[in-house]
């Protein structure tokens, strides 16, 4: 099913990932997941605790081993390392929301470019400028060590630190978990503003609300499978999914996102 006519008749995914499938220990984690994302898309996957998201995204990143196909622009991913798929430009921010915390914001910061500054790039000073600029609390903080950040600006660096690499794709693992409401509508905020730079974006959120109002498409993964699929609006508004994720009832606007 193509992702969204608004991006063209034929558009060519950033990310492709096809037939992915992950199995522990003769459990199937993951059988056959096909997602795909456009340049300046926003892609959802939602589902209950345990149904597999985290697992794909591992999966997709290289972090777990597993069979299928994994593309970012046409370059197959399959049997690249972390580290190569990186430099190809995927970034995932893992739920976990690690950092380096003897070091100062700054520091942290500057990690994330390492993978540019391998390749022999030297625009992190420009880069970090940007992130600055996105996340003003960072540049006040930047001398700061990183483990006495509170908990929303911990996820702010994690975030900030992914896009010090340039990413094409953004993986996203979980990004409101334990936040403030507050807090979440800032970083939703951001991501959304990112998704209109034309970095393509894969959200696994529990959140399933929130992730269709910002998203324009999205999947629903269940025991390892994909279910459902279809744009955001249309899930948003489909019974079975008003009933299990949205609390019975369908979303009324996008509007203010």
């Amino acid at each position: 099913m193509m992702a969204s006519s608004a991006f063209g008749a034929n558009p060519v995914p950033v990310l492709d990932v096809r037939n992915l499938s992950v199995v522990y220990g003769g459990v199937v984690a993951l059988q056959s997941v096909n997602v795909s994302v456009l340049a300046g898309q926003m892609v959802s996957v939602i589902g209950p605790n345990g149904a597999g998201k985290t697992t794909m995204l591992a999966a997709i990143m290289g972090r777990l081993a597993c069979h299928g196909d994994v593309e970012v622009l046409g370059r197959n991913q399959s049997q690249c390392c972390v580290e190569q798929r990186v430099h190809q430009g995927m970034s995932l921010l893992p739920e976990a929301r690690e950092l380096f915390a003897s070091m100062t914001v700054e520091d942290n910061l500057l990690m994330g470019a390492y993978s540019r500054h391998a390749q022999g790039f030297r625009d992190h000073h420009g880069t970090m400028k940007e992130v600055f600029q996105r996340f003003p609390k960072m540049k006040e903080r930047r001398t700061q060590l990183a483990g006495t950040l509170s908990g929303g600006e911990r996820a702010m660096l994690v975030l900030g630190r992914a896009l010090m690499a340039k990413p094409k794709v953004l993986l996203l693992d979980e990004p409101s978990l334990g936040l403030a409401p507050l807090i979440v509508r800032e970083i939703f905020r951001i991501i959304a503003d990112l998704k209109r730079s034309g970095v393509a974006i894969l959200l696994v959120e529990q959140n399933a609300r929130a992730a269709l109002q910002i998203s324009d498409y999205g999947y629903v993964l269940e025991t390892g499978k994909v279910v459902l699929e279809g744009p955001s609006t249309e899930l948003a508004s489909d019974q079975r999914v008003t009933e299990t994720y949205l609390g019975g009832s369908a979303l009324k606007s996008r509007a203010g996102t």
